[in-house]
């Protein structure tokens, strides 16, 4: 495997000392996925630099500290380090208020998505970036790669259809970063993209020579993240996709299932290129069947 040397968006503004936001009051999407290379957090950078007036800072799903669960809303709060709000855009609203964004001049956006339409944290920062555009305030984003390797595949959704996870006419993997799609959807000269130097399309995660970090409870491995583009269809089925277990989206099953083994068996000989399945046990502490014994298969 050929690794290839990534400067984040988040690297390149740290290099330059945080030049481009001196004097200016700034408001940060962010949560503690984004990293720089070093494994720094962003939010710790922005709260540690003496020429950053962080005036905002604004949490995704799951919240700023990732920690909150699918689907949970999160409240805003202050932030214990800077003493700075925290609004939460998935609590009372999915979009940034006027009086949220007042006084900011500039609003930087920089969280880790995984390149998936119904992954909710494209949606928040591109309703973040266009309130925030809308108020007369410029948006910076921070770009990041594409961790499936910017390929697109899967089906648009219809417009009538539109919701937070399903914000835009996109395939399923629609094959861009961050700040490619925003600049797709937001041709606006207020908008800066501070691009991922050294990503390559068609290199996927593994290929970047960067560790990891999860981006939620459910996207804590690479695995799970591979399977995610067809497995998250599960969640509007009565069988489990593995939430509340140690293998969220890399296993399926449910109560109802008797013979996990003729299952595996079956959709093996339906020959998925590049995919194979195995018999598996599984009891989830939450989310679907919690506490009951499901029968299913693991996708390797």
């Amino acid at each position: 495997m050929t690794l290839h040397r990534i400067k984040l968006g988040i690297d390149a503004l740290r290099e330059n000392d945080f030049s481009a936001l001196k004097s200016r009051r700034v408001g940060l999407l962010t949560n503690l996925s984004a990293c720089d290379s070093r494994l720094t957090p962003t939010y710790r950078l922005f709260t540690g630099a003496t020429n950053v007036r962080l005036a905002a800072l604004f949490g995704p799903e799951h919240g700023l500290f990732g920690m909150a669960a699918d689907g949970e809303h999160v409240a805003t709060q202050a932030d214990p380090r800077s003493g700075a709000p925290v609004y939460s855009l998935y609590g009372e609203s999915f979009t940034p208020t006027p009086a949220m964004l007042d006084g900011l001049d500039v609003l930087v956006c920089d969280i880790q998505d995984i390149g998936v339409r119904y992954y909710t944290f494209m949606a928040t920062v591109i309703n973040a970036a266009r309130a925030a555009l809308e108020h007369g305030a410029q948006v910076m984003i921070l770009d990041r790669p594409n961790p499936l390797g910017g390929m697109a595949s899967g089906a648009p959704i219809q417009p009538h259809l539109h919701t937070l996870v399903g914000a835009f006419d996109t395939p399923t993997a629609h094959g861009l970063t961050m700040g490619e799609l925003a600049r797709l959807l937001l041709p606006d000269p207020a908008l800066e993209i501070v691009p991922a130097e050294g990503w390559r399309r068609g290199k996927r995660w593994s290929d970047t020579g960067l560790p990891w970090v999860p981006t939620s409870p459910g996207m804590a491995h690479l695995d799970a993240l591979a399977n995610y583009p067809g497995s998250c269809l599960i969640e509007g089925t009565t069988l489990s996709e593995g939430r509340g277990t140690a293998l969220p989206f890399q296993v399926v099953g449910a109560p109802g299932i008797a013979d996990p083994l003729a299952l595996a068996d079956a959709l093996n000989t339906d020959g998925w290129p590049g995919v194979r399945f195995r018999p598996h046990a599984f009891t989830p502490t939450a989310s679907k069947h919690a506490g009951r014994q499901c029968f299913g298969v693991q996708a390797h």
